[in-house]
């Protein structure tokens, strides 16, 4: 287990040093963390409410935070051009989460001309019908991105690295929250990067 949960940190030191730099991108992250906390909740009492909350909060404020602020420069704190950063990404990079993205907005449209989703569900009747229906199949949806992935990452680079990025992907609204509470606060100083000082540390020793 200790090796388990020392690849679990590897992979959230990573991710954070190498994809949010941004004080306004974590800032986001923090918004997703509640939210998707939030989500968790619902998803024992109204599961459809949960994928909706998930995704049109937490995945919007998320990915918004690495597509829009972000720096997609030559890394000098790590000293990584972004094209590298994303060959060696462990989880979703860029090209698979622009694959994720068109798949959760078209599952809305195809509801909406497929209201039985070619017979494997009741149709929905109204508005009402089809949002809840729309919000479990984002359910859905989270739930196969992980679990695919998880399974990829078996054959790419061991059982160990898959279950320790699912446990990272599940854990991360909690982590979030204890990692980025104090953004908010720096981006009101006008820092708008973070200085990533225990990073710039390292790469110097």
């Amino acid at each position: 287990m200790s090796e388990f949960f020392k690849q679990v940190e590897v992979l959230r030191w990573d991710d954070h040093r190498y994809y949010h730099q941004s004080r306004i991108n974590q800032t986001l992250h923090l918004i997703s963390a509640f939210s998707f906390l939030l989500a968790y909740g619902l998803l024992f009492v109204d599961p459809a409410a949960a994928g909706i909350i998930g995704w049109l909060v937490g995945m919007v404020t998320r990915q918004s935070g690495h597509i829009f602020f972000e720096p997609r420069t030559y890394d000098q704190v790590n000293q990584a051009t972004d094209a590298h950063k994303e060959s060696i990404k462990v989880g979703y990079n860029m090209r698979r989460k622009a694959i994720l993205i068109g798949t959760w907005l078209a599952l809305p449209a195809l509801l909406f001309v497929n209201p039985s989703l070619f017979g494997l569900i009741a149709p929905a009747h109204g508005l009402n019908g089809l949002v809840h229906d729309t919000g479990l199949m984002w359910v859905a949806l989270g739930a196969a991105g992980i679990a695919l992935r998880t399974v990829h990452l078996f054959f790419l680079r061991g059982p160990l690295c898959g279950l320790a990025w699912a446990y990272k992907i599940l854990s991360d609204p909690f982590h979030n929250v204890a990692l980025y509470w104090r953004s908010p606060l720096a981006l009101l100083r006008g820092q708008m990067l973070d200085p990533m000082d225990a990073t710039a540390h390292q790469a110097k020793a």
